[in-house]
């Protein structure tokens, strides 16, 4: 069995869910085949996320974790290329903080890659009928900050360990008249499983075209 931890967040800028949460819980309930998931919340809270994260992936031992948040505009799902260490904050965490040009890491890297095959499984949620996406930023908020504290945590601490980030359009009931893509979380929780299978099961990328002008 693959030990593997997944974190969701809780709602955050005064929404009543998010569906990162949703989708994480969703997948804990029905793992896939040959998994054993763990699910755990992280506040939306510069460092008491990168606490929560820490001590999670202590008590569970995971063999991946796949960290996931909510992009709310994008149109699919995308799975995380870089993340970088800096913290500017556009709003404030949910305990009022609002770093500005701070490190995630003092004295850590510029930036990590994720530890994920991150082409394959953009190829196996779209292999399983719902749009996704490489993306190459994960914005400066508290899932880039997530994000560069997992990649550093393997860095520094458990080279065996894998991880990435995923990012996930609005709930349906997030998005009242419509005017932004939305995702289903029954369909986020099945993209969740198919970057699961694919990161289990591949250890050389695709090599494809997922760049980016802009």
């Amino acid at each position: 069995m693959t030990r593997v931890l997944l974190t969701g967040f809780e709602p955050f800028a005064g929404s009543a869910v998010n569906p990162s949460w949703q989708a994480v819980s969703l997948v804990a309930a029905d793992p896939p085949p040959g998994t054993e998931v763990t699910a755990v919340q992280l506040a939306c809270v510069f460092g008491t996320a990168l606490d929560e994260l820490a001590a999670a992936v202590a008590e569970a031992d995971p063999d991946l974790v796949l960290c996931v948040g909510q992009a709310g505009g994008r149109p699919g799902v995308t799975v995380e290329r870089v993340a970088i260490n800096v913290d500017d904050a556009r709003i404030p965490d949910n305990a009022g903080r609002r770093p500005i040009d701070e490190p995630v890491v003092e004295g850590g890297p510029a930036a990590y890659f994720a530890s994920l095959p991150v082409k394959a499984c953009v190829a196996a949620v779209r292999e399983a009928g719902i749009p996704a996406a490489v993306s190459q930023t994960a914005g400066t908020f508290v899932c880039n900050h997530v994000f560069y504290g997992l990649a550093h945590l393997i860095a520094t601490e458990r080279p065996a360990l894998r991880g990435g980030f995923v990012h996930l359009p609005y709930a349906p009931e997030q998005v009242v008249d419509g005017a932004e893509p939305a995702l289903p979380a029954a369909m986020a929780a099945d993209a969740l499983r198919a970057i699961i299978g694919a990161a289990v099961s591949t250890r050389t990328d695709l090599r494809v075209a997922e760049g980016a002008t802009h």
